[in-house]
């Protein structure tokens, strides 16, 4: 077990040395590039905003039904919504759900394509498949999903005021002021940090799965399964460790 996972690890760090080269042509990198960003990034946007709609108005209606005692000021509803959504749900929690729409995605498009030959016909061509077919993926999910966190972020307080606006259970005052209350600004650039070191993962795992397919259409899915689970376990591990390192 422990020395597979390690030829599997040295053959994922080879796999990136061949990826991250400089492509041989400029002018196709870039539209690859925008095409991927719009596929993975922009495609994700109505997925990350309903879910942080309902979300965060949950959030806020468990705060309000579990925070009532009198010690405890009313504005402190707004506030949690506020932190979980900032420390966990807009980076962690919205990656785990992204790891299986993109990262299925990425590994079964590209596992199609090892199947079908096609990134065999690209090696006979000299073409540097790895290069020309998941750089732009990485790179276009990379730079956009910062994008998708601030919307997240924001549109779940948006649910959570839904709730303050539409329900008695609190007032509008009360939940903008918890909102305002204490704000850490470094708590959203540690959120969009997490997405960035969680977007790489997620793409590259799923890349280097779908990339060495072996077989046929049943084992494409079985790379897609596998790169899902995989990316979400290490999605886990790295927020321990980016937890400790940023917030110590």
């Amino acid at each position: 077990m422990i020395v597979s996972s390690i030829k599997t690890f040295g053959k994922y760090c080879m796999f990136m040395t061949q990826v991250f080269r400089i492509p041989d042509k400029w002018r196709v990198f870039f539209s690859n590039l925008l095409f991927e960003i719009n596929k993975l990034g922009v495609d994700s946007i109505p997925l990350v905003l309903i879910i942080s709609l309902f979300i965060g108005a949950v959030i806020c209606i468990q705060m309000t039904l579990n925070i009532v005692s009198p010690l405890i000021p009313s504005y402190s509803t707004g506030l949690a919504t506020r932190e979980i959504l900032l420390l966990e749900f807009s980076s962690t929690m919205m990656c785990l759900i992204l790891a299986g729409k993109v990262g299925s995605n990425i590994a079964s498009e590209i596992g199609t394509m090892r199947v079908t030959e096609q990134i065999d016909a690209m090696d006979i061509m000299g073409i540097n498949s790895a290069n020309y077919i998941v750089m732009p993926k990485i790179l276009g999910f990379v730079l956009f999903v910062p994008v998708l966190c601030v919307f997240s972020m924001f549109f779940g307080l948006v649910g959570g005021w839904f709730i303050a606006e539409f329900t008695s259970m609190l007032t509008v005052e009360n939940y903008i002021f918890g909102i305002q209350s204490f704000f850490n600004e470094w708590y959203v650039w540690y959120g969009i940090i997490k997405t960035v070191v969680f977007a790489f993962l997620i793409t590259s795992i799923a890349a280097f799965y779908g990339y060495y397919v072996k077989g046929g259409a049943l084992e494409v899915g079985k790379a897609s399964t596998n790169a899902v689970v995989s990316s979400s376990i290490l999605i886990l591990l790295a927020d321990v460790i980016l937890t400790k390192l940023l917030l110590e």
